[in-house]
């Protein structure tokens, strides 16, 4: 078992910048066999897209709309991954919630509770 705590949201005009983490803890050998580390977010009345991964240390992928704007990484020794998000847009508003793929004892995805970003236009 793996619980997931984000922070970091909030409101911030047009072209700011933010930056959520996400404290991850539990089963130590389920912590040790996180292969994935994913940002999602939801805005109202769309489904859930895949904002941003990172696996192992530094391999990394984002959604196209927010390449060059923001940045998945994570601190290993904090049991943290962050998500810099930069030149925020209006578009970026959304619930954002943080997610690990792991693969012991079993494949299984976990979530955080969401924390809300809002970029008024």
């Amino acid at each position: 078992q793996v619980q997931l705590v984000e922070s970091g949201g909030g409101l911030v005009q047009a072209g700011g910048s933010l930056r959520l983490s996400c404290v991850y803890s539990g089963n130590l050998r389920s912590i040790h066999n996180i292969d994935i580390m994913a940002w999602y977010r939801q805005a109202p009345g769309k489904q859930r897209e895949l904002v941003a991964t990172i696996r192992g240390l530094s391999s990394t992928s984002y959604a196209d709309s927010v390449k060059g704007r923001f940045t998945i990484s994570r601190d290993t020794a904090k049991n943290t991954f962050n998500l810099q998000m930069d030149t925020l847009k209006a578009e970026d508003t959304a619930v954002y919630y943080c997610n690990v793929y792991v693969t012991w004892p079993y494949s299984q995805h976990y979530w955080g509770q969401g924390t809300q970003v809002t970029v008024p236009s």
